[in-house]
């Protein structure tokens, strides 16, 4: 399963941002996966805070590997030094074990938490120990979906931004401009962005010429 969107969504963006359209017609439409599940989601994005793509691949597939699919029921039959067993720090396996006793008690309900707005969600999730704005954020994106999500946070993000308008700095009042030019589809902008940040469009030119042509 992919992130959804169309052409609606590509055309309003590119009516609204001219630079960005031009990286939305080189690029082509992207398929980046996610993960209706929000449990597993939610521990997905544990473990990958800050660590290379590889890295987390590689946690991931030996988890998937023993534990099969990542319930709450397969986390609590681990403990701290087993979940450790896979790569993951000591401390992001007491997040995670946290995480699943929070769900198992009842005391976060994740089917209450898909009717909440972005901002109760967000609010709700960092009250989780090891949960900040960008994991709340990549959950929001990556398991529910939601249409207008971009993290300040992400590196990435704000590296795809410098790139595609020639800021050498990106301070948040600029990000917070940009954002509202998305909107109502900065999740979808963000997609362009981090394909723009990760080489899928070739500029080498300089980064002052805001007005160039890709």
């Amino acid at each position: 399963m992919y992130f959804s969107y169309g052409e609606k969504e590509k055309n309003y963006l590119k009516e609204q941002d001219p630079l960005l359209g031009q990286v939305i017609d080189l690029v082509g439409h992207i398929q980046r996966p996610v993960n209706p599940d929000l449990f597993s989601s939610m521990v997905h994005q544990i473990v990958s805070q800050q660590i290379s793509t590889a890295s987390k691949t590689t946690i991931w597939n030996r988890m998937e590997d023993r534990l099969g699919n990542i319930t709450v029921d397969s986390i609590l039959s681990q403990s701290q030094e087993e979940l450790q067993s896979f790569g993951i720090t000591f401390r992001k396996a007491g997040y995670i074990t946290d995480f699943a006793n929070r769900v198992k008690e009842g005391s976060l309900d994740l089917v209450k938490l898909r009717s909440l707005g972005d901002e109760e969600v967000i609010k709700e999730l960092c009250k989780i120990n090891g949960i900040g704005p960008w994991t709340a954020q990549m959950v929001l994106i990556f398991s529910m979906q939601r249409p207008n999500v971009i993290s300040f946070g992400d590196l990435a993000i704000r590296k795809g931004m410098g790139i595609v308008y020639g800021l050498e700095k990106l301070n948040k009042s600029k990000f917070d401009e940009l954002s509202l030019v998305y909107s109502p589809y900065a999740t979808v902008a963000g997609l362009y962005l981090w394909a723009v940040a990760g080489g899928a469009v070739p500029l080498g030119r300089d980064p002052k010429q805001i007005n160039r042509k890709f």
